[in-house]
């Protein structure tokens, strides 16, 4: 009875789209094909080593049918989906620590400033061994992210490993933590502007940034270096207002799906927030999506330098759907197009100019496992399209105003501060005619 209640309502599921759809004969092989899946779900059911609920081999087939279309579709059950709209509102509750996995214990990458963690003394490269007296071996990093998530003004024990030091424990209450998706910083006579993902709040944080920045130079600003470099992308939106941002007029980013008909366009308004200063975008392997977005954009107008090394090349459009209380899913839509027509999937934004990542004591870091959307399971193909241009490697100046540290060991920034300054130079000479 429970297999003909499954195949009826899945049936059922299928009247809803068009009769036109298909045809008598794709009909009766949809259903043959559901009752495999039916025979599947009860033998399994009844036969799998371990008791297993009806609602989890649902997900497990929902997730199945999803992930096998490409890398990005995914089915978010409804713990998912709040976490993943948490992630783009850019505020949460809890610690205020980026972390990573390390030999099976979290790693912390870097206290936030202004967080719980950071006034509790947290440093970064400390390994957190326990969370509340439980250990994290075993936990992937996504469950020790949860666990230290939580209600604000709730206590969690933190057991940290510090170099050679003794295990010791730290009590941290959680808090609001926003995440910062722009920081920025004076480099000499240049604006550097750091945009690490983009949320509900990057927009704003660019527009504060490039302010500070202004007051803080003055007139003498000789341009600004845009870093995408590591960002994986986010809302589409706030990669459309960004770019925007940069550009007077034109088109930043064309949308286009199965259906002609749904095809979208995004155009800039006029108004250039840097009033017309050289630019340049930092981007490497681990700039994705959004990213690419933005730096396509700013090159096919020519509106910015990209520098750097080839980006990740995800170049789809992913629609997040809401289930009810199931959740949510995730599907690929659409593939974007940069403003020349350009589909960068599987083949990524190519800088103008190429300058590999060289950090001093520190390894290359040029985005997870440095692969590629090219070297995804399933990617999507690239659908044509033109790969980005490319320029010779020019000689710059050596920059004589100060810098900072970080600079002074990033080749990337550094070359992209002695091109702005060259640039300064150059346009500070008197045209003849």
């Amino acid at each position: 009875m429970r297999k003909l209640q499954l195949v009826a309502v899945m049936v059922g599921l299928l009247l809803v789209a068009p009769v036109g759809a298909y045809g008598q004969d794709n009909g009766a092989d949809t259903y043959r094909q559901l009752k495999l899946f039916s025979d599947v779900f009860e033998r399994v059911r009844a036969g799998y080593v371990e008791e297993i609920t009806d609602k989890e081999l649902i997900e497990f087939a929902i997730q199945g049918m999803l992930s096998q279309l490409d890398p990005h579709s995914s089915y978010m059950n409804a713990d998912s989906y709040q976490d993943m709209r948490v992630q783009t509102r850019g505020e949460f509750g809890g610690l205020g620590i980026e972390v990573t996995m390390e030999n099976g214990f979290v790693k912390v990458v870097s206290p936030i400033d202004d967080t719980p963690a950071h006034r509790a003394g947290i440093e970064a490269g400390d390994l957190i061994t326990h969370l509340d007296g439980e250990s994290v071996m075993g936990l992937t990093l996504n469950d020790a992210v949860d666990r230290m998530r939580g209600k604000i003004n709730t206590d969690l024990i933190l057991t940290i490993r510090r170099a050679s030091e003794e295990p010791f424990d730290v009590v941290i209450t959680r808090a609001v933590i926003k995440i910062q998706s722009v920081r920025s910083r004076v480099e000499g006579r240049v604006g550097y502007v750091r945009v690490t993902t983009f949320n509900q709040q990057t927009t704003t944080g660019l527009n504060d940034a490039v302010a500070k920045l202004k007051e803080e130079i003055g007139e003498d600003i000789e341009g600004y270096v845009i870093d995408l470099r590591n960002n994986p992308g986010g809302l589409l939106d706030q990669a459309v207002s960004v770019s925007d941002a940069f550009l007077d007029q034109g088109e930043i980013v064309s949308t286009r799906g199965r259906d002609s008909d749904n095809a979208q366009r995004f155009n800039s308004d006029a108004g250039d927030i840097t009033d017309g200063k050289p630019l340049i975008v930092l981007i490497n392997g681990g700039s994705a999506s959004a990213s690419e977005i933005v730096a396509g954009a700013l090159q096919d107008h020519r509106r910015a330098i990209i520098m750097g090394t080839r980006s990740f090349g995800k170049g789809s459009v992913q629609t997040i759907i809401p289930l009810g209380s199931h959740g949510a899913m995730r599907l690929t839509t659409a593939r974007y197009y940069t403003p020349s027509g350009r589909s960068i999937q599987a083949k990524g934004i190519d800088p103008d100019i190429e300058v590999e990542r060289v950090v001093i004591d520190e390894p290359e870091d040029d985005g997870p496992l440095g692969r590629r959307e090219a070297d995804l399971r399933g990617a999507l193909d690239n659908d044509g399209g033109n790969g980005g241009p490319g320029d010779e490697d020019p000689d710059g100046e050596a920059q004589t105003d100060s810098r900072s540290e970080q600079a002074q060991s990033d080749l990337q920034l550094t070359r992209a501060l002695d091109l702005l300054h060259a640039l300064a130079i150059y346009n500070e000479q008197p045209q003849t005619n």
